[in-house]
């Protein structure tokens, strides 16, 4: 699709969605600019499966709200996402967009990279929003020593269990959209998922607590682009 008419169709959208509580006023402009990238890099196709993403993201985080707002586990300004939000979870599947665009080959690898790092971030979201809600165990990653929910690098099973859902269900998504084009390298997208949700927990207990600047949206950032990696790597072999 040409890149001004990508433009032109998120201006309307944009105007129309800013009223929905899914992000801030700001955040849905950056959703402007990353949709404009999404769709003219990579069709329809790509852009409604990070639209899906967003949907199934902010659905699972208005799970349980008002229990994990009671005990101070709750996404700030009631759930909804800002630009550094957008970015974080999306920075590294746009700039895999914008090569592909740009008609770097091959395609097909860099699009199993695309959707990792998708599945990885709808992994953690759903991973994080059910376990600071539903897990009954909440343990550190390094040493299994119990800790509170919502603790960086903490997991439970129930977490855990939904992480390796969310990862499915966007591997699904993609696989129906026919970014992936196969079941086998949609079952590699799905493990990876997990397994950089799992890594960036690692990377929670170890060093995030550790410095000032290492942000949340920073560390989402990591997790998705070690999601493209490992898939892109794993297609080369």
């Amino acid at each position: 699709m040409p890149w001004l008419s990508a433009l032109l169709i998120h201006g309307v959208l944009i105007a129309l969605a800013q009223r929905l509580p899914l992000l801030t006023r700001a955040g849905w402009i950056h959703a402007g600019a990353l949709g404009t990238i999404l769709l003219g890099s990579l069709g329809w196709q790509g852009w409604l499966a990070v639209v899906l993403y967003l949907a199934l993201g902010s659905a699972v985080t208005k799970l349980g709200f008002r229990d994990k707002q009671r005990r101070g586990l709750a996404e700030a300004r009631g759930g909804s996402r800002g630009p550094e939000n957008v970015w974080g979870s999306a920075a590294t599947g746009a700039a895999l967009a914008l090569l592909i665009g740009a008609g770097l080959e091959p395609r097909s690898v860099l699009l199993v990279g695309f959707a990792a790092s998708f599945a990885a971030k709808l992994a953690d979201t759903f991973g994080s929003e059910i376990g600071k809600r539903w897990g009954r165990t909440t343990v550190l990653i390094t040493s299994f020593r119990r800790v509170p929910p919502g603790t960086e690098g903490a997991i439970s099973l129930e977490g855990t269990l939904a992480s390796a859902f969310g990862s499915l269900l966007m591997g699904v998504l993609m696989l129906a959209l026919q970014l992936i084009p196969s079941w086998p390298l949609t079952g590699l997208v799905v493990l990876i998922g997990l397994v950089a949700t799992l890594a960036e927990s690692l990377f929670g207990a170890l060093v995030q607590d550790r410095y000032d600047w290492m942000s949340n949206e920073l560390v989402n950032a990591l997790q998705t682009s070690l999601a493209a990696v490992l898939a892109i790597t794993a297609m080369q072999i």
